[in-house]
């Protein structure tokens, strides 16, 4: 069992075969959530939807993760790790060839909610297993799971864009043709478990009961509000891009929105993997969380006064995936350290509340463009970052390394 010790000088790149392939797995997933943003357009036009509607496909995903992660634990402590690991890319392998298949856009946006049950399943459980089994401690870990993250979301709108271009269904059969090997390689290198002890059996309203700790129900608030404006950012702003874009006489199809959603998810990544780890060393938690929560929004505020700005909209767009991965590393590892709970258990709950907060962006932010202007969705997305400063403001949060336990 490798140590969990902090101070192990293990390199992040000496890891178990096993470390390897769900991390491969989880940039797949990852990719999953970026991969539609360069067809959003296309699937409007193709299959007669409006904004609203298309936006909806990262609404039926999220919301359905949500929901699912508080009980993933339950079923991964009956079934085992590996078998709750194979059920999840089992799922998203089968919906999202079937979305590839899709003859409406109500029809994808059902078999994404089934992509979303089957990414819970995975994601929760991809976590606390890469924690557990990952060399150098629970620190390297959560670093290696959000590198694995940072590429997928970086990657995802690539391949999006660049399939993309030949028809919007060629990106979804290439998520599933990925998420089959990714399946593969865990069914062939991870580890063959024994059935848990009924000891390590979860009670089925364990995610929910967990949000009574106040320092795991203030993190998962504050990442609500935080994940608001992250998908307010993501599945958005393809639509003010094109339209900026097509002011200036630019053909601004799926290929070009891929290479900026790149750009952003290169960002994403960079600023996970190599700035947030440096800052946790020299900073308290509050501090980073207050400071990038504060560039986040003056992002966010620029792309609503500019959203006609081609060239502005871009670069903003671009910051706010380096603003985005810091955050995105902190509130992991705090997370991880807040309580005593189990590692799965706390990380469960978290993502269910954060992707819930995730799933009500796209709802509201495509009708609030229709009925307002287009930059409202960005300054509705700038008040949810406003909440979320407050709310650390007012938090008793220290180093990541501290333990956050209590009960409200």
């Amino acid at each position: 069992m490798p140590s969990q010790d902090d101070s192990a000088p293990a390199s992040i790149l000496h890891q178990p075969k096993a470390v390897w392939a769900i991390a491969f797995a989880c940039t797949v997933s990852f990719m999953g959530i970026g991969l539609v943003d360069p067809i959003l357009p296309a699937i409007s036009r193709d299959l007669n939807a409006t904004a609203s509607q298309t936006m909806l496909l990262f609404t039926s995903y999220l919301f359905i993760t949500g929901i699912a992660m508080f009980f993933t634990g339950w079923l991964s402590s009956r079934i085992g790790t590996k078998k709750t690991l194979l059920a999840g890319l089992l799922l998203i392998v089968v919906f999202s060839a079937l979305a590839g298949a899709s003859a409406s856009v109500n029809q994808i946006i059902d078999f994404r909610a089934g992509w979303g049950l089957g990414n819970a399943l995975f994601i929760s459980t991809a976590l606390a297993a890469i924690v557990g089994a990952a060399s150098g401690g629970s620190k390297q870990a959560i670093v290696l799971y959000e590198a694995a993250l940072g590429v997928g979301l970086a990657v995802g709108p690539l391949v999006g864009g660049v399939l993309g271009s030949f028809s919007w269904r060629a990106p979804f059969f290439g998520t599933a043709t990925l998420m089959l090997l990714g399946l593969l390689a865990i069914l062939l290198v991870y580890p063959r478990e024994t059935t848990p002890a009924p000891s390590a059996k979860q009670d089925f309203w364990a995610g929910l009961k967990s949000l009574r700790y106040a320092a795991l129900r203030r993190l998962a608030l504050i990442a609500f509000f935080y994940n608001f404006s992250f998908f307010i950012l993501l599945a958005y702003s393809p639509y003010p891009l094109e339209e900026a874009a097509a002011a200036r006489g630019l053909n601004f199809g799926a290929h070009e929105l891929g290479y900026v959603f790149f750009g952003w998810g290169f960002a994403l990544a960079l600023a996970s993997v190599l700035i947030a780890p440096k800052l946790t060393q020299r900073f308290s938690l509050k501090s980073i969380l207050l400071c990038m929560f504060t560039l986040l929004l003056l992002a966010m505020a620029v792309c609503a006064l500019f959203f006609d700005a081609l060239s502005t909209l871009i670069i903003a767009v671009i910051l706010a995936g380096g603003f985005q991965g810091v955050l995105n590393t902190v509130l992991t590892e705090s997370v991880m350290e807040a309580t005593d709970l189990p590692r799965s258990v706390a990380s469960s709950s978290y993502s269910g509340v954060r992707f819930i907060g995730g799933a009500i962006a796209p709802l509201v932010a495509g009708p609030l463009a229709a009925a307002t202007f287009a930059g409202a969705p960005y300054w509705l997305a700038v008040a949810a970052l406003l909440l979320s400063l407050i709310l650390t403001l007012i938090s008793n949060l220290g180093h990541p390394r501290v333990v956050m336990s209590g009960k409200a």
